[in-house]
């Protein structure tokens, strides 16, 4: 720190000896503010130890809602494969009658 301000003072001095002191006081103004300007947008960009632990909290809570899709949606698999089987069962019988019900019939005559 102690360096830095030496070597500021120093360049200072060798502006305001080439330039003026009033071009160089401005120039440093400038320097300072436009330093100044860049580092609150850094800042403002940087995320927080907060900002963090809601970020994971909000995965936290989507995976747990994604686990309880995923639940929902077997269950609803799980269901609709038993109708299927149900009806497919009911289609079967009503093919194995109808099949017979005609072999019964040309063989009658």
């Amino acid at each position: 720190m102690y360096s830095e301000a030496k070597e500021t003072a120093r360049l200072y001095k060798l502006l305001s000896e080439k330039l003026g002191s009033d071009t160089a006081e401005a120039m440093f103004k400038y320097i300072d503010n436009r330093t100044e300007r860049s580092v609150e947008a850094t800042i403002k960009t940087l995320a927080t130890k907060d900002d963090i632990a809601s970020i994971r909290a909000e995965i936290v809570d989507t995976k747990e809602e994604i686990a309880n899709l995923r639940y929902d949606i077997r269950k609803e698999i799980g269901e609709h494969k038993a109708d299927s089987i149900k009806w497919m069962f009911i289609f079967w019988v009503g093919q194995i009658s109808a099949t017979l019900a005609f072999i019964l019939l040309f063989v009658k005559k």
